[in-house]
């Protein structure tokens, strides 16, 4: 069934992760680029109207540009992760999008916590124990991956392959003139 999703790309990630994602992440030989999720599953993308796209740009567009790092290894059981610091910008866009969109809660409702993360390898413990040890050695090795979000993008797996569907930038709030 075709789905859509909110996504943060993350392509600074790519030289430290890149060839352990091809190892070990299924999603990658779909189109999927280096990203951290806001929320998924979407709707069908054919349900997506420019309606739905004006909401959620006016949800998006309070989030202004931010830095972060990604700089420690986690783990879900089967998933071995970079976690981005900070994290509450993430989870502050996943919750406004779940706001304005209530019938669509991140990961099918699955989990109570949001936790914002790039998979590097997923499906499988023994590979995401081996991902883990790796990434963690490449991270002592090199330092923390330095990126900035300044866009969100929903993206869409209609043809069988991920692809982007809309790019909704993000943009400083306006401040107040004083006289």
């Amino acid at each position: 069934m075709p789905i859509s999703a909110f996504a943060v790309k993350v392509p600074a990630a790519e030289t430290i992760a890149a060839d352990l994602r091809r190892r070990f992440d299924p999603t990658v030989a779909l189109g999927v680029p280096a990203h951290i999720t806001l929320l998924v599953p979407f709707m069908d993308p054919a349900l997506i109207t420019d309606e739905v796209l004006a909401r959620a740009r006016r949800v998006l567009q309070r989030t202004a540009p931010f830095s972060f790092v990604l700089g420690k290894v986690g783990r879900f059981p089967e998933t071995a992760y970079l976690a981005p610091e900070p994290a509450a910008p993430f989870i502050e866009m996943t919750r406004a999008l779940v706001k304005e969109f209530p019938e669509f809660p991140p990961y099918d409702g699955l989990h109570d916590d949001i936790i914002p993360h790039l998979s590097v390898a997923h499906g499988n413990t023994l590979h995401a124990e081996e991902a883990a040890i790796e990434l963690q050695a490449r991270l002592l090795a090199s330092g923390p991956v330095q990126a900035r979000c300044t866009e969100v993008v929903l993206i869409e797996n209609a043809s069988g392959r991920w692809m982007d569907m809309h790019v909704f930038p993000l943009t400083a709030p306006a401040t107040s003139l004083r006289p």
